[in-house]
């Protein structure tokens, strides 16, 4: 399904008002755009049905809610046959401590990124939780100090 090149600039519009502030009513949302309401809701509903659209959802703070350790983790498997590699994808989304997962064409598979209250924390969901997902042969840990820059998919718009 080719649906980036069909977005026009009200579509886009509709997307990067809504990443800004996705408790906006359709009536603002129109007017914001320069559309009117019922045109507006169509192509907002268009987009949801075309999975652009993936859901809305609060943004919380990890800092405020005591987050504040970020490590990356480089994770080598002992097996990378589809089947391993399915029951390791199932299992990370099992993991609530660890954000985001990506596969890795590189020295390792995966790389994780992970989000505890402190070092202790970490270290408790390093040994408890990645180390014992299937076929995890070796980890590799990276604290980060500092944020920089976050982007989140929205900002990429």
């Amino acid at each position: 399904m080719q649906v980036a090149s069909d977005l026009d600039r009200f579509d886009q519009a509709i997307l990067t008002t809504l990443a800004e502030d996705g408790r906006i009513s359709i009536t603002d949302l129109a007017k914001r755009i320069g559309l009117s309401k019922s045109p507006t809701q169509a192509r907002l509903r268009r987009l949801e049905e075309q999975g652009v659209i993936i859901g809305y959802r609060a943004m919380l703070n990890p800092i405020r809610l005591g987050l504040d350790h970020v490590a990356f983790v480089e994770v080598r498997l002992s097996d990378t046959r589809e089947a391993a590699l399915q029951a390791f994808n199932l299992a990370v989304a099992r993991v609530p401590q660890i954000e985001q997962a990506h596969m890795i064409a590189g020295n390792f598979d995966y790389l994780l990124k992970v989000r505890c209250r402190d070092m202790t924390d970490y270290r408790s969901v390093l040994g408890d939780r990645i180390s014992t997902l299937p076929h995890v042969a070796s980890t590799s840990t990276y604290v980060a100090m500092e944020s920089v820059k976050e982007v989140m998919l929205t900002d990429t718009m």
